[in-house]
């Protein structure tokens, strides 16, 4: 090429070589640039790394970030469309958050702070929230007032109840009282044979779920029964159900049932046993034991207690931050583990404790342990922005964990309300501050309910005479509906998989592991560099 201008040397030289063997021109290198991840989590020479502290090399973009698959298990069994969790604390998730993370491809975990009947409602109503066949459909008799009837939807959050002799299933099918029928209807006191719809459209034992289906869409009604030779009413599909299908396309959902998938939280006490069965008569079908170090005597008896008395319900166990404590809860029988102590946004254990440890540290070491015996982990803790989320998963977790970060949202139990900076912000508190603890919903009344609270369960409080806090209360942000937010996160995850070169995450994991992923230690300068250094601005993350 002709000098255009002169020619200049480049770092002192004026002898080059040809630029096309610039890609071989790397094999003179010892390694590829940057640090593998042993480097990088050398707690020894480095000491405890927490997210801020390192990034992420990039990697070749040879594909659209659209093709980025971002299916993780969650447990042994069970895998997730997309790796977020909701945490189960009391400001974060009940029914309306679980369903809404489980219609995003995520999970929630609802929290058991309250009573065991209650946290049981929350469980019915997220398995009741989508179904392919409905096999135990609410059922009423023509003796139902209308009145009865309206509770019910009440309570349930869905109309459209089937009418049968008996009221119960099995039972002649006589009619369907919808919504509509009840509506606007004064007479409370009248039954609802009534009211209720008898021209029905129905669809004969042994149709599959396609062909109900397709009945169902032409027929223009909101449900289709599904009858024996003798009009018995078997089960029910609803069009409900159809147009959330169309909407959520990744929802985590059991491949039979087409329920929703399920998770609450326990703690390990004798009492939990009892609660346990209620949440599994619900259909529960993950359980998380929620303790704050879940390497205890009693969270292995629970678990051995568990897997003992229902084999089919998936257990997670935690809260661990080493290799050790993981090794026991594995040996117990575990699904699938929590990594974090002392990282989360409301959480001050690992400053009144002094025990813990800084969460990309946890991390690795727990994962990279776990994946030996086939147990996915969950990053809990620590997350305040999607560089947090990737890099825990590159770090070795299967899933991650938030609180804060979805406490602020529209599905959240929190008050929303205007700060005295005015602006619009959502109450959140630590499952570890004296506020959590302190709450009674849990003892349902009775005396002491301190012994019954999930706070003071978490962090072996139940019998202390003194309350050492372990968290923190107050307010986040308020960030609108998970509707919008969880897709800006499993957006955002998938733009810096793309930036990283990798496809999926199972090729993220696996290339961790053999060093093709490449990290780098962030100094304080380097972190300050990469933040926004501007006299004003406006932080707007999506639209």
């Amino acid at each position: 090429m002709p000098a255009v201008n002169g020619t200049t040397p480049v770092n002192g030289s004026t002898k080059f070589l040809d630029y096309h063997s610039a890609v071989e021109a790397l094999n003179e290198y010892q390694s590829r640039d940057g640090l593998g991840i042993e480097d990088l989590i050398d707690t020894k020479q480095r000491g405890g790394l927490t997210y801020n502290d390192f990034l992420i090399l990039p990697g070749y973009i040879g594909f659209p970030a659209s093709e980025v698959a971002l299916d993780s298990p969650i447990t042994k069994r069970i895998t997730l469309k997309t790796p977020f969790v909701s945490s189960p604390m009391d400001t974060v998730t009940e029914h309306e958050m679980a369903i809404h993370m489980a219609l995003q491809g995520g999970l929630g975990v609802i929290h058991h702070n309250c009573s065991p009947d209650a946290q049981a409602d929350m469980v019915r109503k997220v398995k009741r929230y989508e179904n392919g066949f409905i096999v135990d459909p609410v059922v009423i008799s023509k003796e139902t007032t209308v009145e009865e009837a309206k509770a019910l939807k009440e309570k349930w959050g869905f109309g459209g109840f089937p009418v049968t002799e008996s009221g119960k299933l099995g039972s002649k099918l006589l009619g369907i009282v919808t919504n509509r029928d009840l509506q606007f209807e004064d007479d409370l006191s009248q039954t609802v044979d009534k009211v209720m719809v008898t021209d029905l459209v129905t669809a004969q034992l042994g149709v599959t779920l396609p062909e109900a289906n397709k009945i169902l869409a032409k027929s223009r009604k909101g449900k289709l029964p599904i009858v024996d030779k003798d009009f018995n009413l078997v089960s029910m599909i609803s069009r409900s159900d159809l147009t959330k299908n169309l909407h959520f396309p990744l929802a985590s959902k059991l491949p039979d049932s087409k329920q929703l998938i399920c998770a609450a939280a326990i703690g390990t006490r004798p009492e939990d046993k009892i609660r346990l069965k209620k949440l599994v008569d619900a259909g529960l079908d993950i359980v998380v034991l929620d303790s704050s170090q879940g390497n205890s005597m009693y969270q292995i008896d629970m678990v051995k207690w568990i897997k003992q008395e229902y084999p089919g319900l998936d257990v997670i166990g935690g809260n661990v931050v080493t290799r050790e404590q993981a090794a026991n809860l594995i040996a117990a029988g575990v699904d699938g583990l929590r990594i974090g102590m002392g990282s989360g946004s409301a959480c001050i254990t690992q400053e009144v404790m002094a025990v813990g440890r800084p969460q990309a540290a946890a991390v690795y070491s727990v994962s990279a342990f776990a994946a030996k015996f086939g147990v996915p982990c969950i990053a809990d803790g620590g997350v305040q922005n999607v560089g947090h989320i990737v890099k825990g998963l590159a770090l070795g977790a299967s899933t991650v964990m938030m609180g804060g970060l979805l406490a602020g949202t529209t599905e959240s139990p929190g008050t929303s309300f205007v700060s005295r900076e005015g602006k619009l912000v959502k109450a959140y508190r630590g499952m570890g501050s004296i506020d959590a603890m302190q709450d009674k919903k849990a003892g349902a009344g009775s005396k002491n309910s301190q012994a019954s609270n999930a706070g003071t369960a978490r962090y072996f409080s139940e019998g202390d005479s003194v309350l050492v806090a372990q968290g923190v209360s107050g307010a986040v942000a308020h960030r609108g509906s998970v509707g919008k937010f969880v897709p800006y996160l499993a957006a955002g995850l998938k733009h810096s998989m793309q930036d990283c070169g990798m496809r999926s995450l199972k090729e993220l994991h696996e290339s961790a592991a053999n060093g093709t992923l490449r990290f780098e230690i962030r100094t304080a300068s380097a972190q300050l560099e990469g933040g926004v250094n501007m006299e004003s601005y406006e932080k707007k993350l999506y639209a």
